[in-house]
């Protein structure tokens, strides 16, 4: 059974980009906008953590796999948000938004609480298809043009984008309230509780991803919305707002990432909201034991101030305003003097090389072995070429027996015939 799950695992670790198979996530971003919004937002790269928690009673019965799917998720949700911090394509900011936090959803599952983890799919599929529109919407205004570094004081060209894209990055980031807030709140909770292999590190890497997720994320949010104009003259005279068939689904998407967290958390964190569909042994319950406390939503808001995770979020977001906009000069200061982390993060840990030097160009060279030796070397030259090569050899040795005269035949009958009676002769003295 634990090598069954953790290989079903490792095909939701390429379907839902977990390290390390996550590298075709960031690089997908260069489809549309709506489609980001779409599947890698709320449907295709959360299938993953789908398929294990409706698979909890499989998962239920090996908790080494369960701790197996805890610390490659917590490992993603820390590190993976790391790169977050270093990229300036917009999409590619929030594509690794995406990764973290499909990091936090496999973290739920790995301390089985299956609950915190899938409602932490639908609250996320809300704030991030709002944060990849956005970024669509800014995209537009900006003619295209995707790189954080040429944007800059766009909040009184485009309001509905700046305020719908704040109430998103505080639903990300799980400010209080908001529907991110109750998920992942959940989530770090419920890995605090667990006594799980591997909980303890797992606990430890949400934690500091809150702060990393407030940090990027408000990055993105004051590089793009406050400070310095720093796009060219001709890009300025052309700012506006988006038309409404792109801010009227913002307004959509925004009123549930502030209010379905609120209104979901009990019937489908401590409630029956799943029914039989995920199955929980008694002795793994640690969301049975965190909702003894439940008494509301509001309760759980009031009770989350007495854990860290509100004051990192807190912290994350006044480092990210200090930094980017109190004083701007501070991150090349950083750069320079973190320039071993920084190229680590800018090279996302050597991943990109690693396959494409390893093993997409490895795939290349045995094909081009396969080519040379086994294609032109053996079948084309051995076997085709070979072969009428032989029958050549063959024939010009025999064409000098095919002459034309009538001795030369004579002469090779009188020989058969002569050895036909070798042969028989020797048959009757044996």
């Amino acid at each position: 059974m634990t090598v069954t799950c953790i290989l079903l695992f490792i095909g939701a670790m390429g379907k839902s980009a977990q390290v390390p198979l996550h590298v075709w996530l960031p690089d997908s971003m260069e489809g549309p906008t709506p489609i980001s919004a779409l599947i890698h937002a709320a449907t295709m790269v959360t299938a993953g953590i789908f398929m294990v928690a409706r698979m909890s009673p499989m998962y239920e019965l090996t908790t080494t796999a369960l701790s197996f799917v805890l610390i490659i998720g917590a490992t993603g949700a820390l590190f993976l948000g790391l790169v977050g911090l270093v990229q300036n394509d917009i999409k590619r900011v929030v594509a690794y938004s995406t990764l973290s936090q499909l990091g936090y959803m496999f973290v739920a599952l790995g301390v089985s609480a299956y609950a915190a983890g899938v409602f932490h799919l639908m609250t996320h599929a809300f704030f991030k298809a709002l944060l990849f529109l956005g970024a669509g919407s800014v995209i537009i205004a900006m003619h295209h043009e995707q790189d954080m570094r040429k944007m800059g004081g766009l909040k009184k060209y485009m309001p509905v984008t700046y305020w719908t894209m704040l109430l998103g990055t505080l639903a990300l980031i799980g400010a209080p309230f908001f529907s991110g807030f109750f998920s992942k709140d959940a989530i770090i909770e419920a890995a605090y509780y667990s006594d799980r292999f591997g909980s303890g590190y797992a606990y430890l890497a949400v934690l500091l991803g809150v702060f990393v997720t407030a940090l990027y994320s408000f990055r993105l949010f004051f590089l793009v919305f406050h400070g310095k104009e720093r796009m060219d003259e001709h890009t300025r005279s052309h700012l506006h707002e988006s038309p409404k068939v792109v801010t009227i689904p913002l307004i959509l998407l925004a009123i549930p990432s502030v209010v379905i967290g609120y209104l979901t958390i009990g019937p489908l964190l401590f409630g029956e909201g799943f029914g039989p569909a995920i199955t929980v042994a008694e002795q793994h319950d640690v969301l049975a034991y965190i909702g003894e406390g439940f008494t509301g939503p509001l309760g759980f808001v009031v009770n989350a101030f007495t854990y860290p995770a509100v004051y990192v979020a807190a912290l994350g977001t006044l480092a990210a305003w200090f930094l980017y906009i109190k004083r701007p000069d501070l991150p090349a200061v950083f750069k320079q003097r973190l320039n071993l982390g920084y190229r680590i993060l800018v090279k996302k840990y050597g991943f990109d090389e690693l396959y494409l030097n390893v093993f997409a160009a490895g795939g290349r060279a045995l094909g081009r072995f396969f080519w040379k030796v086994g294609d032109v070397k053996l079948i084309d030259g051995i076997l085709v070429n070979g072969t009428a090569r032989t029958i050549g050899r063959l024939a010009s040795v025999l064409r000098h027996g095919q002459t034309g005269y009538l001795y030369h035949y004579a002469f090779v009958m009188i020989i058969g015939l002569l050895g036909l009676l070798t042969w028989f002769v020797m048959r009757v003295v044996s």
